[in-house]
Order: C-alpha cells, then sequence, then structure tokens
C-alpha cells in the first residue's frame, strides 16, 4: 500500500525556487520513496544515486565532470553524508548554471542527520540551498488512507511499521529500526559516543515522555556528567528521534520554568522502547495520557509549519499550557490535551491563557464534535484541529 505524502507539493515547490533543497528526516521515514516519486515525472528526467552502494558512490570519484553530464535533470543524491566533498563542487556547478541562467531545480539532497548535514551544506551551499524537514506520516496522510487514528498512534508514522499486516511484526519492525539505530547511525554520526549509554538514556527518555527535562537525575542513573547529557539528547535530537520543546520564556514578572520537556518524537518508537505491543497493552500503561499527549503535540507541531514556534508555558505556581504557538514573537493559540471523551482543562490552563493573553483556546480530546468549554475554549479533535492548522 502506497500512501500519499502531502509533503511532496512542498519539496516540488521548492525545487522551483531554489537550485538546491537538503531533505532530512530519520532512516526509514519515506525520503527516499518520495524522492522517486519526484524523479519519476520530473521534466528533463532525474538521475537517483544511492551513495550507500559501492556502485554508485564509484560514479563520483570524479563527481564535477560526472554531475555535469546531467545537465539539465534533477540529481538525487540519497545518503549525501556518505560523500560529505561533493558541497563544494555542487556550489561551483550551481554558480556556472546561474550565469547560463539555470536557477532552480537541480539537486535534491537525502540525509539523516540534521546538524551535520547543514553545517557541511551551510559552508559551502549559503544562499543556494533550502532545506526542509520530512516527518513520519501524520494524522491526516493516515485518514486519508483509511488508517484509524488509534493505530496510527499505537504504531507511529514510519511506513513499514504503521502499514505491517499485524502488530506482532509492526513491534518487530519498531525494534529491529531501534537496534539499527544503536548500532549503526550512533557510531557513524557520533562515533565518540557510548551507543549502549545512547540507548539507555532513549529508553529513560521514554519512560519519561513529555516530563521536564531532570539533566542532573538522568545523568546521575547513567552514571555520567551533567553536561554529557545535553550531548547525547543533541544527537538523539539531530537525528529527529527526539523533540526539546522549549518552555516560553517571555518577561511577564512570573517565576516560569526555565527547563525543556523532552520525548520521544514518533509515538510508535516510544511503545517500541517500553515493549507495548497492543492497544490493550498501551492503555494499561502509565505512560498512555503522555503518549496520546505527545502524539498530538508532534502532529500540531508539523501542522503549524515553520511560521509558527512551539512552545509550552508553565509557571512554578501551576499555570501551565502543554503546547504554544507564536507567531511574530506573540503567543497565538494555546492547546492543551486531554485523553477524555469529556475533556475539563484545569484551571491552570485558563490562568495561563490570560498570563499570555491568548483567545485561540483549544482542548484536543480524543472526539471529533467540537465542544465548547468555559472560559471561551473548545474542545477539539486532532484531525480537525491539525487540518485548521495546516489551511493558514
Amino acid at each position: 500500500m502506497m500512501i500519499s505524502r502531502q509533503f511532496e507539493s512542498t519539496v516540488r515547490q521548492k525545487l522551483q525556487q531554489v537550485p538546491a533543497v537538503v531533505l532530512l528526516g530519520p532512516r526509514q521515514v519515506g525520503k527516499t520513496t518520495l524522492a522517486r516519486t519526484l524523479a519519476k515525472d520530473w521534466p528533463g528526467g532525474a538521475v537517483y544515486l544511492d551513495l550507500e552502494r559501492p556502485a554508485d558512490r564509484l560514479r563520483l570519484e570524479d563527481a564535477d565532470t560526472y554531475l555535469r553530464a546531467q545537465q539539465g535533470k534533477l540529481v538525487i543524491l540519497d545518503e549525501i553524508h556518505r560523500a560529505p566533498g561533493v558541497f563544494e563542487i555542487l556550489r561551483g556547478i550551481i554558480d556556472d548554471n546561474r550565469q547560463a541562467g539555470i536557477r532552480t531545480g537541480q539537486f535534491l539532497l537525502l540525509g539523516s542527520a540534521a546538524l551535520d548535514l547543514m553545517r557541511q551544506s551551510s559552508e559551502t551551499l549559503a544562499g543556494r540551498v533550502a532545506y526542509l524537514d520530512i516527518s513520519p506520516l501524520n494524522v491526516m496522510e493516515a485518514a486519508a488512507a483509511g488508517i484509524a487514528d488509534n493505530t496510527l498512534w499505537l504504531r507511529g508514522g514510519f511506513p513499514d511499521s504503521l502499514l505491517a499486516p499485524d502488530d506482532t511484526q509492526s513491534m518487530d519492525w519498531r525494534r529491529d529500526f531501534i537496534r539499527s539505530y544503536l548500532e549503526r547511525d550512533v557510531p557513524m554520526f557520533a562515533p565518540r559516543l557510548p551507543a549502549e549509554t545512547i540507548g539507555r538514556l532513549w529508553t529513560m527518555l521514554a519512560h519519561n515522555q513529555g516530563s521536564v527535562l531532570n539533566q542532573a537525575r538522568i545523568a546521575s542513573a547513567l552514571g555520567v556528567a551533567s553536561p554529557t547529557i545535553d550531548r547525547y539528547i543533541d544527537l538523539l535530537v539531530d537525528l529527529q528521534l527526539v523533540r526539546r520543546l522549549r518552555p516560553w520564556g517571555g518577561n511577564l514578572g512570573k517565576r516560569l520554568v526555565k527547563s525543556p520537556k523532552v520525548y520521544v518524537r514518533d509515538s510508535g518508537l516510544l511503545h517500541g522502547l517500553l515493549a507495548l505491543e497492543t492497544l490493550n497493552d498501551l492503555l494499561g500503561h502509565p505512560v498512555c495520557g503522555l503518549s496520546f499527549e505527545a502524539h498530538c503535540i508532534e502532529n500540531l507541531i508539523q501542522a503549524a509549519g515553520s511560521r509558527r514556534a512551539p512552545y509550552f508555558y508553565r509557571t512554578q505556581v501551576g499555570a501551565e499550557i502543554d503546547l504554544v504557538l507564536e507567531l511574530g514573537g506573540k503567543p497565538e493559540i494555546a492547546i492543551e490535551v486531554k485523553r477524555s471523551m469529556a475533556p475539563s482543562p484545569e484551571k491552570g490552563f485558563y490562568l495561563a491563557c490570560d498570563d499570555l493573553e491568548i483567545t485561540q483556546r483549544y482542548v484536543v480530546y480524543p472526539g471529533a464534535e467540537r465542544i465548547p468549554l468555559r472560559h471561551g475554549a473548545q474542545a477539539i479533535g486532532l484531525q480537525e484541529l491539525t487540518q485548521a492548522l495546516s489551511a493558514v
């Protein structure tokens, strides 16, 4: 089964605006499938090279000559971190093409480690490249394919996990995925960091899904210095496996929580780390509520796009908002998540909305009907709010 990605139109649009696009996302998230889909009908044709294949790397032995010979085609370079030296060559080709009046749609570069690739490419391709992040399948894409939200929540948005024949095979795929990251990707992208310790940290973050980061406690449990935890989490964030959600820190004269919340971005990987194979396993586990909250927040951040900056808000006295979306430096939308068919936010949610002077107040719950709540808030389904944010 092939699921259509909404992201495809975004990539096409960017390639019509800039010479090169760097498409960033975890392994197996669908980058290659999307790139091959683009290649099928690209005007002038396309060339796809997987730089993990020795035969394809061999073509770039004389990269300048080979790439210039593909003039007029879209050149797709998958796993671009395998050939970091090619960025300087791309710069020369792009600049020469500009002189010839060719300014867009030349190169699509696919990679897994955001910071590493952005550092390499920004040093040589400044002003010539756009960066796009591709996430696992979201609630709208799953719904369009007839997949229930509970299935997406349980299995996560990686296509091979979501579309597995049953929950057991889905879990097997996620276990293998986690193992491959620890045995292959961590040593490749961060050879000096201990993969086993990174794995223990990843599991600890899963057990504390969506909690405010207590760096000292985690460092003590892992037997490392507290600043080291930052480097380990940096790697997981860089690989787009974990998200740091920053606290909103405007000057309100209030004592605000200053540590970030940290959570495993894909709910399926979260459940894989915690060995929660079935929906019943999940519903009976203490992480259930926080897992649903993180699932909703990740979908909503993706839908909100790059124009709106995401934060959470919490004061030392208990006023709290799960997700604040800021536009133009001003808090615009407040979102609370409740896994209840009769959602009722705490008083602290309304106090926090008043603190930030937010009038757009939503409570995401598992139902589909909009329900008016107190103080101008509305209960709303995840899919409806995701569609609304995507449309603006």
